[in-house]
């Protein structure tokens, strides 16, 4: 049993991680710019992985490293716009939104590959909405910084999509050095167009980006990877859904947010949509693999 739940328990602790970075690095956010920030962050991410990817990056074969790549850039725009999400609305609604990847991947689906939706899905997405435009009237949230926030959850369900069809192929260690040495590439030369290259200064803005370069980012797709190994797809995506409220509760003890009524019926509609379409989104990604195994 022990041994059953130790896996759990490692991924909860980094969905805990998850969470309290939004509070980090809005606070980063308000002293270094944005795209420096992140350019900073993935270089962390990337130097962090490459003693465990080197050995598989030298076996990888060149379809690999296209995969790699390619769905790189889906998670260097996914954090693009969840981080730009951030600096303008709530931890709260940028936890919670962020969970609506799981909601959207079977419709994503339904547009790449015609696979079928499940009605649970659909029920989700309606909860989803209803959510949604309760967040948008919570003290401090912003209705743009929601619209970005929720870009990058399509974003991330295409990149988790892809992810599912690719990881079976590719050894997953190499293709998580080359999303995050994508992301790191291209949000430094973003920076460097903008002139936004400059030296990382003070405690709050070094603490989250080694938080979130090692911790959330490095070490959290690690252990992600290996407790995927050894649990069900259905309890690891269960404790994935952990993220959004941990993301709230620490917004409000850290960030001094306040919910109120429509923030917290909100999250708690949204979060109701995400677990409603949780089992959907499994099935989805098992169809996927599938098609991948045998393309």
């Amino acid at each position: 049993m022990r041994r059953s739940l130790t896996p759990l328990l490692a991924l909860v602790a980094v969905t805990a991680i998850w969470g309290v970075t939004f509070v980090q690095v809005q606070d980063a956010l308000a002293l270094y710019p944005l795209f420096a920030f992140l350019a900073v962050r993935f270089v962390i991410s990337s130097l962090a992985l490459a003693p465990f990817a080197w050995r598989s990056l030298a076996t990888l074969p060149r379809e690999g490293y296209l995969a790699g790549l390619g769905v790189g850039v889906l998670l260097a725009g996914a954090y693009g716009f969840q981080t730009a999400g951030l600096d303008r609305t709530t931890v709260a609604s940028t936890g919670f939104i962020t969970g609506l990847y799981v909601v959207f991947t079977p419709l994503i689906a339904l547009w790449l590959f015609g696979t079928r939706v499940p009605t649970a899905a659909w029920v989700g997405v309606g909860f989803a909405v209803v959510g949604l435009l309760l967040l948008n009237g919570v003290p401090g949230g912003s209705a743009l910084g929601n619209a970005l926030v929720l870009v990058n959850a399509l974003l991330q369900s295409f990149q988790i999509a892809a992810m599912e069809r690719f990881a079976p192929r590719y050894d997953p260690r190499a293709l998580t050095f080359l999303q995050m040495s994508a992301a790191a590439v291209g949000f430094t030369v973003i920076a460097l167009a903008l002139g936004q290259i400059e030296m990382p200064h003070g405690r709050t803005v070094w603490a989250a980006l080694l938080v979130t370069g090692l911790f959330a980012g490095a070490l959290g797709y690690l252990i992600a990877t290996w407790v995927q190994a050894r649990t069900t797809a259905a309890r690891a995506a269960l404790v994935f859904t952990l993220e959004a409220p941990f993301a709230a509760l620490f917004g409000v003890l850290l960030a001094d947010e306040v919910l109120g009524w429509e923030g917290w019926t909100g999250c708690a509609v949204m979060l109701t949509g995400i677990l409603l379409a949780e089992p959907a989104a499994a099935n989805v990604l098992r169809r996927l693999v599938g098609r991948g195994a045998s393309a």
